[in-house]
């Protein structure tokens, strides 16, 4: 009735984590190779994305896919730049959100991109948050072309009631 041995003391069990070997430095002589994303493009030719813009009152989504729109390349909101939640839909936050992802489109080897714009929509406003603009116009000044700009917000050919009631929301 003793503590046992090493391994099992009094219903412990001892774990053993073997770690990886660490990584060897490349010797300083050795030419580093540069790393390059993206496609290979000739003189004068664009690589396209598409930038699909969410802009509601509450936030601003800079999504940029590939032409098919299935595979993701960046992503940012409004929210991941600013820390209050007021701040989350302004146009400052906008901006903010859309240089870091043109940055990362530069790094990815997209030249161009098209502009697929959202609002809310359905039985709700269909007029787009106050930071569809900026995100728009710093994605444009970062010195991605613009390819085409289109407007794709649900519009109802007939639904559900509108919130607000018979009178609507009365202030």
């Amino acid at each position: 009735k003793g503590a046992g041995s090493l391994g099992e003391r009094a219903g412990e069990r001892l774990i053993l984590v073997v770690m990886a070997p660490k990584r060897k430095a490349a010797p300083e002589g050795a030419a580093t190779e540069e790393r390059r994303l993206g496609p290979v493009l000739r003189e004068g030719e664009e690589c396209f994305g598409v930038a699909h813009i969410y802009a509601s009152f509450n936030d601003t989504f800079i999504h940029v896919t590939d032409l098919s729109g299935r595979e993701t390349m960046v992503r940012r909101t409004g929210g991941m730049e600013v820390k209050s939640d007021r701040d989350e839909s302004s146009p400052y936050a906008a901006m903010m959100a859309a240089q870091k992802v043109a940055d990362r489109l530069k790094e990815l080897g997209v030249t161009a991109i098209h502009v697929r714009l959202r609002a809310t929509g359905g039985s709700r406003t269909k007029t787009p948050g106050p930071g569809a603009q900026s995100a728009m116009r710093a994605l444009a000044r970062s010195g991605l072309k613009i390819g085409r700009i289109e407007d794709c917000t649900p519009i109802p050919t007939d639904g559900t009631r509108k919130k607000g009631g018979r009178r609507g929301r009365r202030l």
